[in-house]
């Protein structure tokens, strides 16, 4: 009798084990699967936060001078956009490759003006030299992001972008000895197509961009241990608060698109009255004079 009553007790216990089991596996099922929600929604969340519209916004008082710079640039780049529409319709990646090929050189050409300038010893712009460093190498990895998507391929495409960014150096040489400010507002107007282009394309193609894997440059670039420069050409946001998440290709579209809109933001800073400085700077305010800085 002993025997079996123990026997029972036994196979009691083993049935509320096997019950305890089977609920702390359902228990931990849908605990992993309401984490994988509030990731998400916390991913979506930063997303919106990390991709503010880029706008210049209304301006009183423009000069007569300004406004005809600013209505020549406007031309020039309607010309090139409505060129680069024609050859590289259907053709994304191609596209973004030349973009970037482009993108990178007045950066190149700032910063060539801004050395000549101080071995002649009449203007010294350490800071702007540092963030225009900072924007290239931004630039760079948007361009090695667009070649290991295949966008550099073709030959002629190739030819198209290293010959119009060599004429565009130039341009953007006599432009910035002319006008500081007209060579800054020109670029702000490419970058501020780029973040429209980069816009267009992550809101047409967002769902069929999550399905797809993200290149591990991307991943390198904007998760290494080493941001330094990532911070440093985002004059209009304090270092260390913009940490991407990279997951798939989406979140790499939407992060260049976000870079374009903080090169926007940093051009229309360097056209004001007040001189830029490097956001890693220890000095409270973000500008100073240009009276300061010609000291």
């Amino acid at each position: 009798v002993l025997s079996n009553q123990r026997t029972r007790m036994q196979a009691r216990a083993l049935r509320t084990c096997s019950r305890a089991v089977v609920a702390s596996g359902r228990t931990r099922r849908v605990g992993r699967d309401v984490s994988r929600v509030r990731r998400g929604e916390r991913l979506d969340a930063w997303r919106m936060r990390a991709a503010p519209p880029y706008s210049r916004g209304k301006e009183d008082n423009v000069s007569v001078l300004v406004g005809a710079e600013r209505a020549i640039n406007g031309a020039l780049v309607d010309s090139v956009v409505f060129i680069l529409d024609k050859l590289y319709k259907d053709r994304p990646y191609p596209r973004f490759y030349v973009l970037e090929t482009i993108a990178r050189v007045p950066y190149f050409a700032y910063i060539c003006v801004l050395h000549l300038y101080e071995t002649l010893g009449l203007w010294r712009r350490s800071d702007y030299i540092k963030v225009h460093f900072a924007e290239t190498w931004n630039e760079l990895h948007h361009l090695l992001i667009m070649e290991a998507l295949g966008g550099d391929k073709r030959w002629a495409d190739r030819f198209v972008a290293q010959h119009a960014a060599v004429a565009y150096f130039w341009v953007t040489v006599g432009m910035y000895f002319f006008s500081p400010r007209m060579a800054y507002n020109f670029a702000e107007k490419v970058e501020s197509h780029a973040y429209e282009t980069y816009d267009e394309f992550v809101n047409t193609h967002g769902e069929e961009l999550k399905e797809q894997p993200a290149p591990e440059v991307a991943v390198e670039y904007y998760t290494g241990t080493d941001l330094f420069l990532f911070d440093e050409f985002q004059t209009s946001t304090e270092p260390y608060t913009r940490r991407p998440v990279i997951e798939n290709l989406y979140d790499v579209f939407v992060n260049i698109r976000n870079d374009e809109a903080e090169h926007c933001k940093t051009m229309i800073a360097c056209q004001g009255n007040k001189s830029i400085l490097s956001p890693h700077n220890p000095t409270p305010s973000a500008f100073q004079t240009a009276d300061e800085d010609d000291e």
